[in-house]
């Protein structure tokens, strides 16, 4: 028994990490490849190397996958310090290098000196699709950078085999990612991407994306789902993705056969993001005036959004909420009792369906079960969920509206 303990101790030195042992890189100048500043690692890796994200069968596991920061063509090597069959017969390590050829394009190299001419060719790389927008993000040590929003499709010459490599990051960084089909001429894409200075010449680094896709809404029109968006991660926290969403919906918006903008399956981040922009688009709007807020949601809110903005009564709804804390003075008792009251009455929506639900089970459910089922829907816990959920509300609300106070 001491043996097999020993064994197991022995082979579980050869586990690693697959979150850390991914190194990932956008390249922009030779020194960037021996530079550990410019590396980053995963979010996940589960998708690849299963739920414990672990890579069975080396010591110091290294996965490089270095891209060139314009056209993202890859370097991708293996590297580690021992493999378990020196030491061990008859125990297999992981197929490491098969299971990142699963997600990796075809027409990467493994081949630091091939990768280091392909970087010199990233001076030709420019920008895919229409320009849609310009803006300017200060640096602290770079001063002022300039990025511009594209919108490409398919149909754009050297664009799929480009979306191939790009997509892969999802993997690492979206917890339920999956690739699409990009032969669907109903695929819209729209790119980020700064513009910097090497050797005197203007290049372009990727910064991030968004798929959308055109559902038909009966008879005439189409209904936009964002699919996919992901800023990569030297670009996150820097308003990249407001940025991108805002010139997104604002594309959409020009399109008069579009009936609203919606999103799969979105992230908590996303909605809250998505709420930013919105309160963003709609605080100029008449109907969300300051002197209209305290009169509570109204169809002229609905219809103004929906017909300006093509947002729906949903995410309207939302956004008249933040705009009418925003327009509060809690510590005025009234106001505040008002404001919750107002906030709560849409909250209690799903309670109020389970209200319902009971008083159809009382008619069908012997005793027992029913007793069961009240447990489930106590008066008292329901309150306290409510309230929960206000403050969780409200709260996220406060910091949308410090946002918007800070951009101002």
């Amino acid at each position: 028994m001491a043996g097999v303990n020993t064994m197991e101790k022995k082979l579980a030195e050869y586990k690693c990490d697959t979150n850390e042992a991914i190194c990932l890189k956008l390249v922009r100048f030779p020194e960037d490849i021996e530079d550990d500043g410019t590396t980053f690692h995963p979010e996940y890796s589960h998708q690849i190397f299963g739920d414990d994200e672990v890579a069975f069968g080396y010591k110091g596991l290294q996965i490089q996958l270095f891209y060139t920061a314009g056209n993202l063509s890859t370097l991708f090597k293996v590297k580690y310090s021992s493999k378990v069959t020196e030491t061990f017969d008859c125990v297999e390590p992981d197929d490491v290098e098969g299971k990142i050829r699963e997600i990796v394009p075809a027409g990467f190299t493994c081949n630091t000196d091939d990768f280091m001419s392909l970087l010199e060719k990233d001076a030709n790389f420019k920008p895919f699709g229409t320009l849609l927008h310009t803006y300017t993000v200060h640096n602290e040590e770079a001063g002022e950078l300039t990025y511009q929003i594209h919108k490409a499709d398919i149909t754009c010459p050297g664009f799929q085999e480009y979306h191939e490599r790009l997509q892969t990051f999802l993997m690492w960084f979206i917890e339920t990612a999956s690739f699409i089909d990009a032969d669907d001429d109903r695929w819209d894409f729209f790119l980020v991407f700064e513009k910097y200075n090497k050797d005197g010449e203007t290049l372009y680094a990727t910064v991030g994306y968004m798929t959308v896709y055109n559902y038909y809404v009966y008879p005439d029109k189409t209904r936009p789902r964002v699919s996919q968006m992901l800023i990569l991660p030297p670009f996150q926290g820097e308003g990249h993705g407001a940025q991108l969403l805002e010139a997104v919906h604002r594309f959409y918006c020009s399109l008069p056969k579009v009936q609203d903008i919606t999103a799969e399956d979105p992230s908590e981040n996303y909605v809250k993001l998505r709420d930013y922009v919105l309160v963003k688009l709609c605080q100029g709007l008449p109907s969300f005036g300051a002197d209209k807020l305290h009169l509570g949601f109204s169809a002229d809110m609905i219809k103004e959004a929906q017909d300006k903005l093509k947002i729906n009564k949903k995410h309207a709804r939302r956004v008249y909420e933040i705009l009418r804390l925003r327009a509060t003075d809690m510590s005025d008792e009234e106001k505040a009792r008002e404001y919750r009251l107002e906030v709560k009455k849409r909250l209690f929506g799903p309670y109020r369906k389970n209200q319902r639900e009971l008083a159809k089970m009382r008619k069908c459910l012997r005793p027992e079960e029913l007793v069961s089922h009240m447990g489930q829907m106590d008066t008292q816990t329901q309150h306290e969920e409510l309230e929960k959920s206000y403050q969780v509300v409200v709260e996220d609300y406060r910091r949308i509206i410090e946002r918007l106070a800070s951009q101002a």
